[in-house]
């Protein structure tokens, strides 16, 4: 596909795709949960049994995308970045205190990487403790009222937060952009994220030092072998 010169890919499909099945049953879960825990919307809504399923299985699977996903390099990566924290992250946090215009960022800044580390922290303990509720006969009683809590409050959290996420998506459509079509304008690109162009060479100077290691460790048996032989 021709990609004009204005042009940076940010996203690929992979990437594309496991952000907007994560979010699809993540919405769903909030859903279903509203209309589980909320009487008008239960009243509205009715058929709870079926609620409740649509609720367990989404809840089950919302790992599954991401899971698939580390199948391709471009979603790996991500993930390595998004777990990382680098002085530019710091000095992005200050940045954001002092109120500064300019702030540096790599591909992702330190808000996007606490706001995805924060939700796959949540996304994991509202799994566990959504298992312990489920299977009533893994968990004695207190332990089941202890997970009822965490799961529920858990779960209101993440509602809140995930508002403020599709409130600060609304406020900056090259953001959604890029998540659409997988392409920004190359200026946002510089001004929002100034330090991803040397991000990218360094992952890049990285990994060809670890190929080129990779490669000394795979010679230097053959050259063992070779000298035991003369």
């Amino acid at each position: 596909m021709h990609r004009p010169p204005d042009r940076v890919l940010r996203f690929s499909r992979a990437e594309r795709w496991v952000h907007r099945a994560t979010a699809a049953l993540m919405l769903t879960c909030l859903a279903t949960a509203a209309c589980l825990y909320l009487a008008p919307l239960a009243e509205l809504v009715g058929r709870r049994r079926l609620v409740v399923t649509v609720h367990v299985w989404c809840g089950l699977a919302l790992p599954v995308p991401l899971l698939l996903g580390l199948a391709f390099r471009a979603v790996r990566a991500d993930v390595s970045r998004l777990s990382r924290f680098h002085p530019v992250d710091r000095a992005w946090l200050r940045a954001v205190r002092r109120r500064a215009e300019h702030r540096p960022a790599g591909k992702f800044n330190a808000g996007q990487k606490l706001y995805a580390q924060w939700t796959l922290g949540a996304m994991l303990v509202l799994l566990g403790t959504g298992l312990a509720m489920w299977l009533t006969h893994l968990a004695p009683a207190t332990w089941r009222t202890g997970a009822t809590f965490v799961h529920d409050w858990l779960a209101a959290a993440v509602a809140v937060v995930t508002v403020g996420h599709v409130r600060m998506a609304l406020r900056d459509p090259e953001s959604r952009r890029g998540m659409r079509t997988g392409l920004v304008d190359r200026r946002w690109a510089e001004r929002e994220h100034p330090q991803w162009p040397h991000e990218d060479a360094a992952a890049v100077r990285e990994e060809q030092a670890v190929r080129e290691e990779q490669a000394v460790r795979e010679r230097q048996p053959a050259q063992v072998k070779q000298a035991v032989r003369e």
